[in-house]
């Protein structure tokens, strides 16, 4: 039972109110022994925690992975795979166009968290034990390599990202080079000074939205279309609680630091509740748009994510406890309500996108109109 203060867990999946291990971030009890398929997947399923000489023994792949924070590019995924799923449904899909876009994005996310902890570090603000260094490595942080490494992956990654935009621009032509140009300040921005003004949140909404999923379709199939921003808005709510969960647990870290993100300027109790209307709104908009058929039933499928939405929402109703419950995963700690808030994101954006997919392949077989 939830109880003031606490949430409550079973040890077998499946029983109490809260996911196991699994689901709040996909890794082990045990780390098992180091290979290289193993601390790849590791690293597709959260952040390792390691020590130098296992840094040491892990490849360049694996460091990018652990670097970028792989774990969640996910998210930028099914961005990705939405805008082209809308523009499948307009039949103009071309799978070389969406694949550039995809890589790109993939990569400007990836360059965004290697230069969030190059400017972190480079600022002082993960010293300290701050929460970035504390829930997994940082590297800079840890001393595992130099800024001159960091810069050498930012600047390889950063360049994949702008390749895959350049030929963006030259294939598709139109206002693709000012979507670039938006996607580039917000890689740049984001860290500072978005961050530290209260954007950070907005930055995220406006992103995983219409640039993403707007933008993309637009790249892909060469015409801007207002309905795919509409109908990838409810994904893009749970990316942007997401970030919420996650500002909210270092709330009191980055007050001290100076970093005034959106939950640090609204407080713990109205940020939560601000996240709490996200998830909720990514309810209530697939609901509406089921009722004015621009979506079909099908895409009801959403609703198999209510036990994770209300596993997420008791764990927003409360503070982030003070220290670990004895049931909690400790290489998961210290974050609480981004553990949570990822989960649902997870569970609701591949229903989402499942459900988007089995509808655009009836609507293209002539089963549904």
């Amino acid at each position: 039972m939830l109880k003031r203060g606490t949430v409550s867990c079973q040890s077998r999946a499946g029983e109490g109110l809260v996911p196991c291990k699994a689901h709040l971030q996909g890794t082990q009890l045990e780390s098992p022994p180091m290979s290289t398929a193993n601390i790849w997947l590791r690293a597709l399923r959260g952040v390792p925690r390691l020590e130098r000489a296992e840094w040491e023994q892990i490849g360049t792949v694996a460091r990018w992975l652990i670097a970028t924070r792989a774990a969640v590019l996910i998210m930028t995924f099914i961005s990705a795979a939405l805008a082209g799923i809308f523009a499948l449904r307009a039949a103009q899909f071309n799978f070389g166009l969406w694949l550039l876009v995809t890589l790109g994005l993939l990569m400007a996310h990836a360059t965004n968290n290697l230069l969030n902890d190059m400017i972190d570090f480079a600022k002082g603000v993960d010293r300290g034990n701050y929460y970035r260094a504390q829930y997994g490595v940082q590297p800079l942080e840890a001393g595992f390599w130099t800024m001159r490494d960091a810069w050498r992956y930012a600047l390889i990654t950063g360049g994949i990202a702008v390749a895959c935009g350049v030929a963006l621009v030259w294939l598709r032509g139109g206002w693709t080079a000012l979507l670039l140009a938006v996607g580039a300040f917000f890689v740049l921005a984001y860290t500072w000074p978005l961050k530290y003004v209260g954007l950070g949140e907005v930055a995220v909404l406006v992103v995983w939205g219409p640039l993403m999923i707007g933008g993309g379709y637009y790249v892909i199939t060469g015409a801007w279309d207002w309905n795919a921003v509409l109908g990838g808005l409810p994904y893009a709510l749970g990316t942007t609680m997401v970030i919420f969960g996650k500002h909210i647990d270092k709330l009191e870290s980055d007050r001290a630091k100076g970093i005034r993100t959106l939950p640090v300027l609204l407080g713990d109790k109205l940020a939560r509740a601000v996240a709490l209307a996200c998830m909720v709104l990514q309810y209530v908009l697939v609901v509406a748009l089921v009722v004015v058929r621009f979506f079909t039933p099908i895409m009801l499928i959403v609703v198999l994510a209510l036990r994770a939405f209300a596993i997420t929402f008791q764990a927003f109703r409360q503070p982030k406890p003070a220290e670990r419950p004895a049931w909690f995963p400790a290489d998961v700690w210290p974050t609480w309500l981004v553990a949570f808030a990822f989960y649902h994101n997870r569970t609701f954006g591949t229903l989402f996108l499942l459900g988007l997919l089995i509808e655009t392949g009836l609507k293209l077989a002539g089963v549904v109109a």
